[in-house]
């Protein structure tokens, strides 16, 4: 499935952002997607995920009551709303596709995902 990963900009801190990943050649209910993001000399770390069935959603802790993950099957779109944003956000944001197979673990490894977009910068002002 390709991936296209769109929404990021420069925000000041408290502010919000909506991530918005659209997939192609395939529909996205058949896959388990997730949110990494990879800020300044770091590694890349799972931000937030959505298990194929819908149901079972995982986040970060850091960014739990603050960021939403949100499928739209009909638009084959998923989207992170990302709220009270603050500096330590500010990441290079990729959305990423993995088998329906990986169990719900899994959702938080990013060797469980095969498909990934491009990646949108998020950068947020103190």
């Amino acid at each position: 499935v390709q991936l296209q990963a769109s929404g990021g900009g420069l925000v000041q801190a408290g502010g919000s952002l909506r991530l918005s990943c659209a997939a192609s050649g395939r529909t996205i209910s058949t896959y388990n997607m997730g949110w990494f993001r990879q800020g300044p000399g770091k590694e890349r770390e799972f931000v937030g995920g959505i298990r194929w069935t819908g149901v079972n959603i995982r986040y970060k802790d850091s960014v739990k009551g603050r960021f939403t993950i949100s499928r739209d099957s009909a638009k084959n779109t998923v989207d992170l709303q990302m709220n009270s944003l603050k500096p330590e956000d500010t990441a290079v944001y990729f959305c990423a596709a993995g088998s329906k197979r990986k169990i719900l673990s899994e959702l938080y490894n990013p060797r469980a995902y095969d498909d990934w977009g491009q990646g949108t910068l998020v950068t947020v002002s103190s």
